[in-house]
């Protein structure tokens, strides 16, 4: 797909006209309050990185200088179970990898300057991703991505220190159950991908299985990186699978490749499902 058929400008407002102010206003509005809906969840990090027996001003640094919201459960989570610093860290690296892929999509649909670049960079996440993804035009995804990442940025890391100083005032929150709050909120945030397909949850099922299976002679925190494995093993499987024909297009029952041609295609035409 071409930049000019992702990113259409024919029929974009002219900046200034009261449509284009209507149009950025609806942005904001929305931006506004996916940010400042999201960022509260840094009260339950806040507690979680007590749990995990961080100082308010480690729990702090984490959201200030890492800022990928599943990576930071992840690592606190794994040292509250007793697992290595480097394997903890490692898990929450593998976790937030994806936002790499994020910044190669929208770099060349935001256009922003080589200043500028560093700062995205640190605010691109799955949420400010999404907001600039589902925008017509230039504009409004950088509006939308800027307003989402700079709201969802405050919102948070100030939540963060609430929420580090609160756990921090009431002692051991393990005497609260306010312990759980760190794998709850993990569990709450990996829930929606398994509503995405078949194959996210066929890579949840068996990265559980090594995972459990690793427990009892892995180290702690070990387990967890050992069900990365899973991502290759369905999608190998899946491979094969396609390869011999079952399930696959025109086969509905698995049964073997279908025998009644499909419609022409036209070269350089590309069909409703290449357009994702």
């Amino acid at each position: 797909m071409t930049l000019e058929q992702d990113l259409p400008t024919v029929g974009e407002a002219p900046a200034g006209t009261a449509h284009a102010r209507k149009a950025a206003a609806a942005v904001v509005r929305d931006s506004l309050g996916i940010g400042l809906t999201v960022g509260v969840s840094g009260l339950a990090f806040g507690v979680a990185g007590s749990a995990a027996h961080l100082s308010v001003w480690q729990t702090c640094a984490l959201s200030l200088l890492v800022f990928t919201g599943a990576s930071q459960f992840a690592l606190v989570s794994a040292l509250a179970a007793g697992a290595a610093l480097p394997a903890a860290v490692l898990g929450a690296l593998f976790l937030g990898a994806r936002n790499a892929f994020y910044g190669l999509r929208l770099g060349p649909r935001l256009e922003l300057s080589r200043l500028s670049r560093p700062f995205a960079a640190h605010l691109m996440i799955d949420e400010t991703a999404a907001v600039a993804l589902t925008q017509p035009d230039r504009r409004s995804a950088r509006l939308g991505f800027a307003v989402t990442g700079i709201s969802l940025f405050a919102t948070w890391n100030l939540c963060t220190l609430a929420g580090a100083l609160g756990a921090d005032a009431l002692g051991d929150p393990a005497v609260y159950g306010l312990d759980a709050a760190g794998p709850a909120v993990f569990l709450a945030l990996l829930a929606p991908r398994l509503r995405e397909g078949a194959t996210e949850l066929r890579v949840a099922a068996v990265g559980a299985v090594l995972a459990l299976a690793a427990t009892v002679v892995l180290p702690t925190g070990v387990p967890v990186l050992l069900s990365i494995a899973a991502v290759p093993i369905v999608l190998a499987a899946t491979g094969r699978r396609d390869r011999t024909g079952g399930d696959g297009p025109g086969d509905p029952d698995g049964s073997g490749p279908a025998t009644t041609p499909g419609p022409a295609t036209t070269p350089g035409v590309a069909g409703k499902e290449d357009l994702g």
